[in-house]
């Protein structure tokens, strides 16, 4: 029950057992050519998507380097460890960073990129780069409105960490008009990490035209150039395409709207049990992530907690990063993951605490009722 990687259903590990077949066959092109149309229904979009041997992380750094160029004026908004990833690949790459932060658990505040955008009469900012679902802290920023203080300003790119909101999520890339996206296997696409997936908007291609950053494998012309060919420029975790194809079918199955409200109530069920649990949520309540939610131990040490849940239960649950490292643990509830799988963990969490004295059994019984009734268990 982290946050990535996730479980992988059985069908999808069954396809990944198939042996391995030649990335340049037909019958390889055929996977591609279905994988293809299957990644541009679920990002809602009629844009290139791309699929890329290695993580979200390489996903990232692609949508920006082969966009952008050296000295150019971006925006990046950081309100969590991946935010402050984006930070650092900018600077990396010799990048001009407007920083846009707000506390760790509250959301970026979308005024903070109308004004700064509003501001730029000279249309200098060439990107604005966010995480929509901050992983490190359970809050899911308003990718809605601040894509919408994007578009009007004409010129800047919006470059998107979506990799545990794309599948969790509505995303609508193309109503959203959202340039670049990036997200990984191991999220909600229900399959081992090794993957990652970018959408393209043709102002984004447009851009790439003028981008002097370097790059080689991660250059998107040739992943392009292949795609037309249901082919890829290098060769690819053939057996994780065996089963993203397996998972995308199961996702079409379930459906869009299913998958999003699944992912919904697992997050009302996960919060609202954890507050009869006299526990705190880290992140602001407004702003919960559908695909992880982050709960203060306060007089608890967060690690030994997670160890006594290992321990007593084979459950593992995420830890904090950097200064929140035994002081939070998060659950991951995203991708394939059911009811069963929320009572469990919910139950978990309050066997441990009666075991720690910090609740009594009515608390533990109230916990699973509140949970019940957000999974709509009679």
């Amino acid at each position: 029950m982290i946050p990535g990687p996730t479980p992988v259903p059985e069908k999808v590990l069954q396809a990944l057992s198939k042996h391995p077949i030649g990335h340049r066959s037909k019958e390889f092109q055929k996977l591609v050519e279905s994988t293809t149309k299957n990644l541009q229904w679920l990002h809602q979009t009629q844009n290139d998507v791309l699929t890329i041997t290695g993580s979200g992380t390489a996903a990232m750094e692609a949508g920006i380097i082969n966009t952008l160029s050296r000295g150019d004026k971006v925006i990046c908004g950081e309100n969590g460890k991946f935010g402050e990833r984006w930070v650092k690949v900018a600077k990396e790459f010799g990048l001009e960073v407007i920083k846009i932060d707000s506390e760790w658990g509250t959301p970026l505040n979308p005024k903070q990129f109308k004004k700064i955008l509003e501001e730029d009469k000279q249309k200098e900012i060439k990107a604005v780069i966010l995480t929509h679902s901050e992983t490190s802290t359970g809050v899911i920023n308003d990718l809605e409105t601040i894509s919408s203080f994007i578009r009007e300003h004409k010129t800047a790119l919006s470059i998107i960490d979506c990799v545990t909101s794309l599948g969790a999520c509505n995303v609508p890339v193309d109503e959203w008009q959202l340039d670049i996206v990036a997200s990984g296997s191991q999220k909600g696409y229900m399959i081992p990490p090794g993957l990652s997936f970018i959408s393209i908007s043709q102002k984004a291609w447009e851009a790439s035209e003028k981008s002097n950053l370097p790059k080689f494998y991660l250059d998107l012309k040739s992943y392009r150039k292949s795609l037309l060919n249901n082919s890829n420029p290098y060769t690819p975790a053939v057996n994780l395409v065996f089963a993203l194809d397996e998972a995308l079918k199961m996702m079409r199955e379930e459906g869009l709207n299913n998958i999003f409200m699944r992912h919904n109530k697992h997050k009302l069920a996960m919060s609202n049990a954890i507050k009869a649990l006299k526990l705190k949520l880290y992140a602001d309540e407004k702003y919960l992530s559908p695909s992880i939610t982050a709960i203060k131990t306060e007089e608890m040490d967060a690690e030994k907690f997670r160890k006594i849940i290992k321990d007593k239960f084979d459950i593992l649950l995420a830890g904090g990063q950097d200064h929140l490292k035994g002081k939070i643990f998060r659950v991951g509830h995203l991708g394939y993951v059911n009811d069963r799988d929320i009572i469990t963990v919910i139950s978990a969490i309050s066997n441990t605490l009666l075991y720690l004295g910090k609740i009594s059994t009515e608390e533990a019984g109230q916990a699973l009722l509140v949970a019940s009734k957000y999974l709509e268990i009679n």
